[in-house]
């Protein structure tokens, strides 16, 4: 009898060593980069619940932001309030999300892009959660300080990665806007704020960039 290969299992998050973990701890960079699946009894669905969450101190920094199916920003179900910085920063839910999750140390950066939707569903059981890589980039190099004169240009640019070869390993460009505002997210000392999830629509505020966006 022959032995089925194993599957091999799809990271949902950046797989970073012990030690990194243990310093992102230590200086107070907390990031929930884990989503799950919940269910609308009202809408009768399933969605993926994920949560904004990081910053950053000098030396280093690490961000988990969402997106769209094509990259486009979408809106967050609430934003967090919290006493430190680098932490939580919004909620979100939508039926598939896009994850952009990055860490930065110095000016050297690992990147992962990866999509989160539920499988088919059976009547009467849950769904399983399906994950998607659809970009992964390791040991990016940003050529710009992130601090100094490099500051003006963060949130318009993003690290240059390439492959074992040395041939240039393209962001696809939908979701290059998405990656420009982790990019700046991870070298956001004391964040306290969402960098690419939007705010919900406002009634009765005109002014609101966010008014046509709407909470799936």
């Amino acid at each position: 009898m022959v032995a089925k290969p194993a599957k091999s299992r799809v990271p949902q998050h950046l797989v970073l060593p012990r030690r990194t973990l243990r310093r992102l701890e230590e200086v107070g960079i907390h990031c929930r980069s884990e989503v799950r699946l919940e269910y609308q009894p009202v809408a009768k669905r399933y969605v993926v619940h994920g949560t904004e969450s990081g910053g950053a101190i000098r030396e280093l920094g690490r961000y988990v932001t969402f997106a769209g199916v094509e990259g486009e920003p979408i809106a967050h179900l609430h934003p967090i309030d919290s006493l430190k910085a680098n932490g939580a920063h919004a909620v979100v839910v939508a039926p598939t999300l896009v994850k952009v999750d990055m860490f930065r140390f110095g000016r050297t950066f690992q990147l992962l892009i990866v999509k989160h939707e539920s499988l088919v569903e059976v009547p009467g059981k849950r769904p399983e959660l399906k994950s998607t890589v659809l970009f992964r980039g390791v040991d990016g190099y940003l050529a710009l300080e992130p601090e100094g004169k490099g500051r003006e240009a963060m949130g318009t640019i993003f690290p240059e990665f390439y492959s074992r070869s040395g041939e240039k390993n393209e962001i696809p460009a939908q979701f290059r806007a998405v990656v420009q505002a982790a990019t700046l997210a991870v070298s956001c000392i004391d964040c306290r704020h969402s960098h690419y999830l939007m705010a919900r629509a406002v009634v009765g505020s005109p002014h609101n960039r966010s008014d046509s966006i709407q909470v799936p």
